[in-house]
């Protein structure tokens, strides 16, 4: 397939679906899904393979970024067959100041032995 730059590339108004596999020392380094102007603030991660039969390591990750404090992560391992709905950016807190944004990162640790596949759903209108 060849690449175009995003000024000849049509709109994309509809869901983008993700098939990923990773293999033995395969990862994905946190971070966000936000394409185009317009971001639907959820997307959906689905879980196609089963931990310790299928793969090891592999963990899906997710950090959030409070302001002004530290990061604090989590290590996930779903079963197959099981779905996240996760924030493209941001959720909402509750602190000693009132509401505010929390950005969120996710990610996956490196695989060490197996494959593990996935299908990521991200809505968006990317230009």
């Amino acid at each position: 397939m060849r690449c175009s730059s995003a000024a000849t590339r049509p709109a994309r108004p509809l869901p983008t679906p993700l098939m990923l596999r990773y293999g033995k020392g395969d990862f994905n380094c946190l971070h966000q899904d936000l394409y185009g102007k317009v971001a639907f603030p959820f997307q959906v991660v689905f879980f196609l393979s089963q931990p310790q039969r299928d793969y090891s390591g592999g963990e899906f990750l997710l950090v959030e970024n409070p302001p002004r404090a530290q990061s604090m992560g989590r290590a996930l391992l779903p079963n197959q067959g099981d779905a996240l709905v996760i924030t493209t950016r941001h959720r909402p807190a509750t602190g000693k100041r009132g509401v505010h944004k929390v950005s969120v990162r996710h990610g996956v640790s490196p695989v060490t032995g197996g494959e593990r596949w996935t299908m990521g759903i991200i809505f968006h209108d990317a230009q």
